[in-house]
C-alpha cells in the first residue's frame, strides 16, 4: 500500500480526506454533518465512507463524535491540496485562465491527473 499517494482508495474518497483536512484547519472538531454540508451530500453517504477511511487507517471517529484524520490520512489530504494548487496555478499562469475558470477546471480534472504529470507541469513552471 502507497499511503503517500492513497492508491488503496478511490478519488472520491481522496475528496473526503481534503474536505475533513479544510474543515479541520478552520474548526476545533470535524463532524459527518459538516463534511456532509462541506460536499454537497447525505450524512449517510458520509458515514459510509468515514467508515470506509477508518477501517483502512486514515481516520478516526466515533459515533457522534469528531472525525479526526490520521498522520497517513492526512498526508494524502496535503498531497491532493498541493496537486490542485499546482493544477490551479498551471492553469492561471500557463494557460492565462482566470481564478475563477482555473478553480472550475481544478474540480473538473484534479483527480484524474496523476502526480507524475503535475510533478511535470511544476518542472515546467520552474516552481
Amino acid at each position: 500500500m502507497n499511503t503517500v499517494y492513497g492508491t488503496d482508495i478511490s478519488n472520491s474518497m481522496k475528496e473526503y480526506l481534503e474536505a475533513i483536512y479544510e474543515l479541520s484547519k478552520s474548526n476545533k472538531s470535524v463532524r459527518t454533518t459538516d463534511i456532509a454540508q462541506r460536499l454537497g451530500i447525505s450524512k449517510p453517504s458520509v458515514n459510509k465512507a468515514v467508515g470506509a477511511l477508518k477501517a483502512k487507517g486514515y481516520v478516526t471517529h466515533v459515533p457522534y463524535g469528531d472525525v479526526v484524520l490520521t498522520d497517513e490520512g492526512r498526508e494524502i489530504a496535503e498531497m491532493g491540496g498541493m496537486k490542485n494548487s499546482m493544477i490551479k496555478r498551471f492553469l492561471v499562469c500557463v494557460l492565462n485562465l482566470t481564478d475563477d475558470e482555473a478553480e472550475r477546471e481544478v474540480c473538473s480534472i484534479g483527480h484524474t491527473l496523476s502526480y507524475g504529470t503535475v510533478e511535470k507541469m511544476r518542472s515546467f513552471m520552474g516552481a
